[in-house]
Formats: structure tokens, sequence, C-alpha cells
């Protein structure tokens, strides 16, 4: 059998199901939602700007002038999302989400995010963008991480959370998105990453969310998760 490469730019970013490298088939949990088929970063995203570019450039005075002008409840708020969990949009949702009391629903959102997270590993892996206090030492300031820039991993995984929790909570769902979008914002706030590693996480997301809606383990504890809901409200 013929299977895709990962680099290949032929295929349409609506059309992304592609078989991803045998090594991280090899790795394949049987909870993914993504079963060995991924969403392709490379058919989705965009390259970051180049190293030295002018628009390296913007990003990087963009990613200056949020550290400067952000508030010290938004910095507090991005301190303490260093570690994040669907239990982080309890906010935007309600006591009814507080941490115990829909165990299905935490599991199958754990799974979800875990699934987000090895596609914006592979992502950052392959395009190696260097963090933005990489670039401009005045951002360093304590703030060292070992992976790379390019998608915000908080972005992707906080926007597929939302996209999947306002599915499950439909009445509070642009509470939710908000949420998910702060989660990815914070992390310019705090100089970690560059505005286009947000957006580029946003948009990953949207496709990862939209292949694990293929996945019948997905439909499954999905329904599960809606019906403990269901329940939880009577």
């Amino acid at each position: 059998m013929n299977r895709p490469s990962l680099f290949s730019r032929t295929a349409p970013w609506t059309a992304i199901a592609v078989l991803i490298w045998a090594s991280a088939l090899a790795k394949e949990d049987s909870r993914s939602y993504l079963n060995g088929v991924s969403a392709d970063p490379t058919s989705v995203l965009a390259p970051p700007p180049a190293a030295g570019s002018p628009e390296e450039g913007a990003d990087l005075q963009s990613v200056r002038e949020v550290v400067q002008s952000a508030e010290s409840n938004s910095i507090v708020a991005a301190l303490s999302e260093k570690k994040f969990s669907c239990l982080s949009f309890t906010s935007a949702i309600g006591q009814c989400f507080e941490s115990g009391k829909l165990p299905k629903t935490e599991r199958f959102l754990e799974h979800v995010q875990e699934d987000a997270s090895a596609i914006a590993d592979e992502a950052k892996e392959h395009w190696k963008r260097p963090r933005p206090y990489s670039v401009d030492t005045n951002l360093a300031a304590g703030k060292f991480e070992k992976t790379f820039s390019y998608p915000s991993g908080h972005s992707t995984e906080g926007t597929a959370l939302a996209l999947v929790l306002a599915d499950l909570f439909p009445d509070k769902r642009e509470a939710i998105l908000a949420e998910g979008r702060a989660i990815g914002w914070h992390r310019v706030q705090l100089g970690r990453h560059y505005p286009t590693d947000i957006y580029a996480g946003r948009v990953l997301a949207q496709a990862i969310v939209q292949e694990m809606k293929k996945n019948k383990r997905f439909e499954k504890d999905f329904a599960e998760a809606k019906a403990e809901i269901a329940a939880a409200k009577h």
C-alpha cells in the first residue's frame, strides 16, 4: 500500500486524513481517537515566518508589545496554566464541571488533549521554530522551555478541548470557546510564543477534532460523556 507522505503539500486541507510515519504508527495508543491516522500538520498549516525575515520581525515586535501591556491578572492566569486540563474550563461551564463530578467526561477529554498534544509536538519537531526569547533575550526571564515554538501546544490543546466541550455544553459555547482562545493567548503574554504560533494552533486543533469525529471510539465516548452530563443535571 502506498502511504501519502507527511510532507506532501498536494492534499487539500479539508481532506487531511493521512497515514503518519512508521515511528508514530509504532507508538499508536489504543486510547487514541486518531488510530494511526492523523491530521498532517504540513497540509494544514503554512510554515512559520522565516528566521530573520521582516515577517518574523513584526511577529517578534508583537510579542514585545503584548508582554509589556499584559495586566497582572492575565499573567497570574497564564502562569497557573503551565499545566492545564479540561477542568481549566470550569469557570466557563459552571460548578457541574468540577473535579470528580463527571469522571467519564474527564477521561474522554484527557484522551482528546493527549491526541492534540501529540500532533502539536510532531509539528514543532518538523518546523523547529525557536521561541521568541531565544531571538530576543530580554523576553527570557526564566521562561526557557525545551520544546519549539510553532505551533503552540497550549493553543492546539486548548482549542481542541474547547471545540469538544462546546459540543458537550452547547449552552456555554461562547464562554468555552473564549476560554480556549485565552489559554493560547496567555502564552504570548508570557513571551513563550509568537501570535502566529497561537493562530496556527487554533487551525491545527480544528483539523484534529474533525479527524477525531470520524473515529467510532470517539463517537462512543462522546455519547457516554453526553449521557453522563445529562444525568448529572437531573
